[in-house]
């Protein structure tokens, strides 16, 4: 086992520029960057955070493809999607190799996340969201598609009865790909839902569209009585918040209950954000970031009226699944923030792990990058109930790996 220590900043910045360099003198070689495969591990690292002992990352399955997003199970399994439209069961640290059956053809193009029913001990319900696709809904020639929640059941072996919940109807619009949608539950048993941007460049500020927004909805697809935005002419009453590009990262606080989110700039300006009911997140007025030609694509980052992200990067780190951890395996890192980094200023073979320290006043402290040297794509991270750090990597031949303190 290899004992690495995690990369503050200055490390990081550094590593960015050789990262470039390298990646430049590949790609004219070869035409792309090599990258290892990921080894059978297990990684042994040191953090920066005073008091944590070493932190070691094991294999818990490979044998994954393109997955997406993993929900822990009571009985102590997990179910996770697959981008390209299966539902795979892993029990006992054994990944079935067979897909769970019963996910029937609702045109689905890319599943995407993955929710239990807060009663799911009970009901049984499990919730999707996913691209889905198919001939214009005017009949006219083309091949159209949008975003979709489904629900079914999950009897431990099979899903049944799986229909669509809810579909964001408003402004179909070509696939375009580089698209995303999470879903999670509020204490409140409603759930919030994203829609991607991709279909329509001006629909994230349109207040008549879906697309491009946060979707406040209750279990059955209907909409909450207090909801921001019913009643009101000329908003659609299931908009929670607007202005989102491609939102990656979706989750509630554990302590405050407040919504968290991870969207994708362009060439960078990706944020974490802190959503509010009713507010307009600036997605393509305000962003950091610059368009794929290199030009500033906005000269007012933090117009009057918009809500700036708590956190933004430049270069972009692709941010993806986010999440608040609260558990008592790591006492050191009680309420940091963790986010998943699929490539780092576009290049490939930079994937990793940030860790973020807040202040009690809510202000950012630090960050630390983790796991940088497997060179990994990381798409999800979760916090199990066994209180460990799960997270799963976006590659055609992917892995779930598991984060555990080394017992002293």
């Amino acid at each position: 086992m290899r004992r690495v220590r995690f990369l503050s900043i200055r490390q990081v910045s550094l590593m960015a520029v050789l990262a470039f360099a390298c990646a430049g003198n590949a790609l004219a070689q070869f035409g792309r960057p090599a990258r290892p495969p990921l080894g059978d591990g297990p990684w042994v690292y040191e953090t920066f955070e005073r008091g944590m002992p070493p932190v070691r990352v094991s294999v818990v399955t490979k044998g994954l493809s393109r997955p997406w997003s993993m929900a822990f199970l009571p009985d102590g399994g997990m179910l996770i999607t697959e981008r390209g439209g299966t539902v795979r069961v892993l029990r006992d640290g054994v990944l079935d190799p067979d897909p769970v059956p019963g996910l029937p053809d609702l045109g689905i193009d890319q599943l995407f996340d993955i929710a239990l029913h807060p009663d799911f001990e009970t009901n049984r319900q499990v919730y999707f969201t996913y691209i889905k696709s198919g001939a214009r809904p005017d009949g006219s020639e083309g091949y159209w598609a949008t975003t979709a929640l489904a629900g079914g059941r999950f009897d431990g072996g099979r899903l049944t009865d799986v229909e669509d919940v809810f579909v964001a109807d408003a402004g179909w619009a070509p696939l375009r790909g580089g698209d995303g949608s999470r879903v999670v539950f509020a204490p409140d048993g409603t759930l919030y839902m994203s829609s991607s941007h991709r279909r329509d460049p001006e629909a994230p500020q349109n207040t008549e569209s879906l697309i491009g927004k946060i979707l406040r909805l209750n279990d059955d697809g209907g909409v909450p009585a207090d909801n921001p935005f019913v009643g009101r002419e000329g908003f659609r009453p299931e908009i929670f918040s607007y202005g989102h590009r491609t939102v990656l990262g979706l989750t509630i606080h554990p302590e405050t209950g407040q919504v968290w989110e991870t969207e994708n700039g362009p060439q960078g300006g990706d944020e974490v954000n802190l959503l509010r009911a009713g507010e307009n997140y600036g997605w393509p007025i305000a962003t950091y970031g610059r368009e794929y030609d290199g030009t500033v694509a906005s000269e007012t980052p933090r117009p009057e009226g918009m809500v700036p992200p708590e956190i933004f990067w430049v270069p972009s780190i692709t941010a993806s699944g986010i999440m608040f951890y609260s558990g008592d395996r790591f006492p050191a890192w009680q309420g940091n923030l963790f986010v998943g980094a699929m490539t780092m200023g576009r290049i490939p073979g930079t994937g990793h792990i940030e860790r973020i320290v807040f202040a009690d006043n809510g202000g950012e402290l630090r960050r630390e990058q983790m796991l940088n040297d497997l060179r990994q794509r990381i798409r999800d991270i979760r916090q199990g109930p066994d209180g460990l750090i799960y997270l799963i990597t976006d590659e055609n031949e992917a892995a779930l790996l598991r984060m555990e303190p080394v017992e002293e």
